[in-house]
């Protein structure tokens, strides 16, 4: 197939893994061509792809170039394009979910350089504005309960941030659920992941975080199982923060009353 593909490209082999790896463009003619020797069907799918292959591929990522790593810049591209996003933490607030002073404590434990580290805030902090505005990205997280105990940066901080929970849970496009201590171990056994939903279920892809080597994953069979995943925990956890609706119509055990109760006991700490 590499080499039918090198033909009709009127290039080597070579050339075509560098544009699977994403390392070259391929023009919209030429890909075109791809698809329809593919059998690529006409359709929603194929029109994204062709799309896709017009766009620059140019964004706000790059000006970070100079500090960000490649992988990072792509999980921004991925969440500039995708309509729908679901994520899973175990551990800490999600970091499309993190105050200023929350992320800044985090990414100081990996970076010691100050000037580093107010890069690396600065591009968490720009990857949260795919939550707002007109073309608002669709933003599901599940939050394990242990990541609203772990007092990141003290009790003043974590206070604020879960304050910050319960503001963007306002928004129409962001659904908050915190899954409890009591729901087993699913949680630590699915770990940390999110998935990106793009126009078409074939453009999803599941991203898994690991410290030296993370993982892009946009196989069917991964996907599924990410998917089922997702929506197992979504059952086992707690009803999604509501801060509209009045507190005496809250359930005894939801999110928004989990928060609230950490909160609370964080008022009295020191």
């Amino acid at each position: 197939m590499t080499d039918d593909a090198a033909a009709l490209l009127e290039g080597e082999r070579t050339r075509v893994s560098h544009i699977e790896a994403g390392r070259l463009n391929v023009s919209h003619n030429r890909l075109y061509k791809l698809l329809r020797a593919y059998d690529c069907p006409a359709g929603p799918y194929f029109d994204e792809l062709m799309s896709m292959a017009q766009a620059s591929g140019k964004g706000w990522w790059d000006e970070f170039d100079d500090t960000i790593g490649p992988t990072a810049r792509n999980l921004a591209e991925l969440e500039s394009r995708s309509a729908v996003l679901r994520t899973h933490e175990p551990l800490f607030i999600p970091g499309m979910l993190q105050t200023e002073e929350y992320a800044r404590t985090v990414l100081s434990e990996t970076e010691e350089n100050p000037q580093r580290a107010d890069r690396y805030v600065e591009f968490r902090l720009a990857r949260q504005r795919v939550l707002q505005g007109d073309a608002a990205v669709s933003y599901r997280s599940v939050i394990h309960e242990a990541a609203l105990h772990t007092l990141i940066g003290g009790p003043q901080v974590m206070r604020r941030q879960l304050l910050r929970l319960i503001e963007v849970s306002r928004l129409p496009n962001v659904t908050v659920q915190i899954f409890p201590s009591e729901g087993g171990g699913y949680s630590a056994y699915s770990g940390s992941f999110a998935i990106f939903g793009g126009v078409e279920n074939a453009l999803d892809t599941v991203y898994l975080e690991h410290p030296r080597n993370s993982l892009f994953l946009g196989d069917s069979k991964h996907l599924d199982e990410y998917a089922k995943m997702f929506e197992r925990l979504s059952e086992l956890a707690l009803a999604p923060v509501d801060p509209q609706s009045a507190p005496e119509t809250h359930e005894s055990r939801d999110s928004l009353s989990l928060i609230q109760h950490v909160m609370y006991a964080l008022c009295k700490e020191p």
